[in-house]
């Protein structure tokens, strides 16, 4: 499934799309969110839904903290990637968090070269390095925090 940007739609998630939302994280994260992760960033943070005709696409989990905002998790379906709605999904959250947000920060895997590649192309600078912060297959990785200015 191909989705044009102007076909996308953007809502906010509610409690009861917590069954579909841990089907999607399930099939489409390498490192999934259990259900009561899920569940508990419902609760607690704000979570942003991409869809095209009824589809889920994609999601992003973040917070807001005073004047600055965190990305926690985004995910886009394995067979969508590479076709801007992660792109889609962080202009949208940057529309959401505008004015009153001066700055959004996040964490990616050091070895994540297609989201790094992403964040940087929207902005985001690097600002630090969490070492061993991941879990990995052979052990731990690095996280690489970054942030993006707002104002």
């Amino acid at each position: 499934m191909s989705a044009a940007a102007d076909e996308l739609r953007m809502r906010a998630a509610q409690r009861a799309d917590l069954e579909t939302l841990a089907v999607f994280e399930a099939g489409a994260s390498a490192t999934p969110w259990s259900p009561g992760q899920i569940a508990d960033s419902l609760d607690r943070h704000q979570v942003l839904l991409v869809e095209c005709a009824g589809q889920m696409l994609g999601y992003a989990v973040f917070r807001e903290l005073l004047d600055e905002a965190e990305l926690l998790h985004i995910v886009v379906a394995p067979q969508l990637r590479r076709q801007g709605i992660g792109r889609s999904l962080l202009r949208a959250l940057r529309a959401a968090l505008a004015p009153a947000v001066r700055c959004l920060h996040l964490e990616v895997r050091a070895g994540n070269a297609p989201a790094i590649a992403l964040y940087q192309g929207e902005g985001f600078v690097p600002i630090g390095r969490r070492r061993g912060y991941y879990l990995a297959v052979d052990g731990r990785e690095d996280a690489l925090l970054l942030r993006l200015d707002l104002c």
